[in-house]
């Protein structure tokens, strides 16, 4: 474990008051509970050196040990609610077990996302000597192909001019939720606006859905069959 000497806490993070889709974290994924496949992921990686799940509910502590990920501790309520920060939730899981130079948050709602990936995330920061670096994916429409509709229900496009050549301008990404990573003493002292400051690790669209909806978690079961079918004609 570690990388180039560096020490590692793998965090998943995973509440239970999930509203869009209720109990998301625990709904069965294709055989099995949807914070296993992040859980069985995080396993597989070369680099982290320890692996914990921050949660305030009972199930998914239950189920998250059953599948081999410690829970050395329960979340508090208040870091538990919808307006909670993601930040505050590692900064909690910092102070609970310091001592680590990097951590890596892993949401549970990126089930197609690969030990490879969490492992590259992790090689690029530290190689890069970057303070963080998040994983993102390409967006399916670039901006200059995107309108809004007028009062007379016309196209109006987003920006102010498209040209002839918009379909060479470089695609377009977005953070994809499935690997987070950040110096600890980073993590401790930043606010939520750090976009600027992020290194980005590309992933492939078809790793890169962040369930979500009912429409996601159905969209990203069938790309797993499709990938599972892939693999056993090869």
């Amino acid at each position: 474990m570690t990388y180039k000497s560096k020490s590692i806490l793998g965090v998943i993070p995973a509440r239970g008051g999930s509203k869009r889709l209720p109990r998301k974290n625990v709904r069965n994924f294709a055989g099995k509970p949807l914070i296993a496949w992040t859980i069985e992921a995080a396993r597989q990686s070369k680099y982290i050196d320890k692996l914990i799940v921050t949660s305030e509910d009972e199930e998914i502590i239950e189920i998250s040990r059953r599948y081999g990920c410690e829970a050395p501790f329960l979340r508090p309520a208040d870091l538990a609610q919808d307006n909670s920060s993601g930040m505050d939730v590692l900064r909690h899981a910092i102070e609970q077990l310091p001592g680590f130079d990097y951590l890596v948050e892993l949401q549970p709602t990126s089930p197609l996302r690969t030990s490879a990936d969490i492992d590259g995330c992790i090689a690029q920061c530290v190689d890069m000597d970057a303070e963080v670096c998040s994983s993102v994916g390409e967006v399916g429409k670039n901006i200059s192909w995107c309108f809004t509709l007028s009062e007379e229900q016309t196209l109006e496009p987003v920006l102010s001019s498209v040209s002839n050549g918009a379909a060479s301008i470089r695609p377009m990404y977005g953070l994809n939720g499935a690997v987070f990573v950040a110096r600890s003493q980073w993590i401790a002292s930043c606010d939520d606006n750090y976009i600027q400051q992020t290194l980005a690790y590309p992933m492939p669209k078809s790793r890169s859905i962040d369930i979500d909806t009912e429409e996601d978690f159905l969209l990203a079961e069938a790309l797993h069959m499709v990938s599972r079918a892939n693999v056993s004609g090869c």
